[in-house]
């Protein structure tokens, strides 16, 4: 399950530019002038202490989704897979050569596109290359995002083979008008065949991917969708807005922009969705959250442990993220950085025997201050500012300008304070980025 992309979309509530705060600052702020050889430093220096993440990014899908927002490749030929996984086990002996190797792994999600689409022979070697370079936790979590029109039994046979625990299966609308609209075809009985055969190989824990704001969707659409969702009963389901923006991806120019909801509708079809699934026992985290009381997700907010990074919610502890993969994005403790967002450009420079970094960023100790605050809004509704800015040693008045914005908020009724306190009101959860975007000291500076 994967949280939008970090890029800006349009926010539902005003029309204003927001990001979706899954990393902070976002990938605007990247610079070229980080690149491989940084990020080299940063993997040799990264201490052992803490587990971290592996993200793989398998850019390839069968077919085009109008609405996707995420950098995918269409094809039908397995060569091309099979060649860009040569790639990727490239840059995992690459990486793994700069890492300690006491580093250990507690987490790995395969992302995309739709990585179970690659030969299951493939995916077998992939998981025991990972093994045999880095140290997986015994327990560690290992998620896949599936999609069930393409998902075969080969591969739940590999998944269950490697120790994959956690499926994240992409659905978004079972309502016919709305599928049809956004080029999607998949019926109920193929997810429900998909999430049957995750369980009988083993992969317990699913995650549903819904949206709201497609074209054509209604409010008894959605309501149809949540319940036929909470049939299948996934531990936790991520409920999306559909962000439009035809500018940035050429895809989205197929939607039919006057078949989408206006804003108000919206609002109305992501209550109507919260409630529906608040009502079958689910918690709502964060966000766009929803799980089962006994799920990862909802057990680490109440240990406040729950985190927010470039996969979205999370509920490890680890704050380092290995991202591997054309475009994959990395968190190293110094900063971030990104491969580069072409296949042609990365695989020329993996062939080369370097990284492929194209761009990156090196926190200071405002951003980290800044970005704890965000983050803390994004998994709680709350921030103890004072409290991050003293464990930073960071000057509070230099927050001034977020103060003048906050008051904004809190006479629109938001958020309120309490002796360095904020805290966004659950009523109005959904303008929880508006708030996070009061603590983004870079946003509107420069032209999208």
């Amino acid at each position: 399950m994967r949280a939008p992309s970090s890029i800006f979309v349009p926010n539902t509530n005003s029309g204003a530019q927001l990001p979706w705060y899954t990393i902070y600052p976002t990938i605007q702020e990247f610079s070229p002038e980080i690149g491989a050889h940084t990020y080299e430093q940063w993997l040799r220096s990264q201490g052992t202490d803490d587990a971290v993440s592996l993200y793989l990014h398998i850019p390839f899908c069968r077919s085009m989704c109008w609405y996707c927002g995420f950098p995918t490749s269409i094809t039908r030929r397995d060569t091309l897979i099979t060649d860009y996984l040569a790639m990727l086990r490239e840059e995992i002996r690459l990486v793994a050569e700069q890492v300690p190797q006491a580093l250990s792994v507690g987490d790995v999600h395969f992302g995309g596109g739709s990585p179970t689409i690659m030969p299951s022979a493939d995916f077998l070697s992939l998981m025991e290359l990972l093994r045999g370079r880095f140290a997986l936790e015994r327990g560690a979590t290992i998620a896949v995002e599936v999609d069930p029109r393409t998902f075969t039994t080969d591969m739940a046979e590999a998944l269950e083979r490697t120790g994959v625990n956690r499926a994240s299966v992409g659905v978004q609308s079972f309502d016919p008008v709305v599928q049809k609209a956004i080029n999607r075809i998949q019926s109920e009985a193929q997810v429900m065949t998909a999430v049957e055969n995750l369980r009988l190989y083993g992969v317990r824990r699913i995650n549903f991917d819904l949206m709201f704001g497609l074209p054509n969707q209604t409010v008894q659409s959605c309501l149809e969708s949540a319940m036929l969702a909470i049939a299948m009963r996934p531990d936790r389901l991520a409920v999306f807005g559909y962000s439009h923006v035809p500018s940035f991806r050429k895809n989205q120019r197929l939607i039919d922009t006057a078949a989408l909801p206006d804003i108000a509708a919206r609002a109305e079809q992501a209550s109507a969705m919260a409630d529906t699934l608040v009502a079958a026992g689910y918690l709502q985290i964060g966000l766009d959250h929803f799980a089962l009381p006994d799920d990862e997700l909802a057990i680490a907010q109440r240990a406040g442990r729950l985190r927010r990074n470039s996969l979205g919610y999370s509920a490890e502890t680890c704050s380092t993220v290995i991202g591997l993969g054309a475009s994959a994005i990395g968190r190293c403790g110094d900063g971030y950085v990104q491969n580069d967002l072409t296949q042609s450009c990365y695989n020329r420079h993996i062939a080369s025997g370097r990284l492929a970094i194209s761009r990156g960023y090196r926190l200071a100790t405002e951003d980290r201050v800044r970005a704890a605050i965000i983050e803390q809004l994004m998994c709680y509704l709350e921030a103890d500012i004072s409290a991050i800015c003293t464990a930073q040693g960071f000057d509070q008045t230099h927050l001034v300008s977020s103060a003048k914005q906050l008051e904004i908020l809190a006479e629109d009724g938001i958020v309120e304070f309490d002796n360095g306190l904020v805290r966004v009101r659950h009523e109005r959860r959904s303008a929880l980025r508006h708030v996070a975007a009061a603590f983004d000291a870079y946003l509107g500076r420069q032209p999208i």
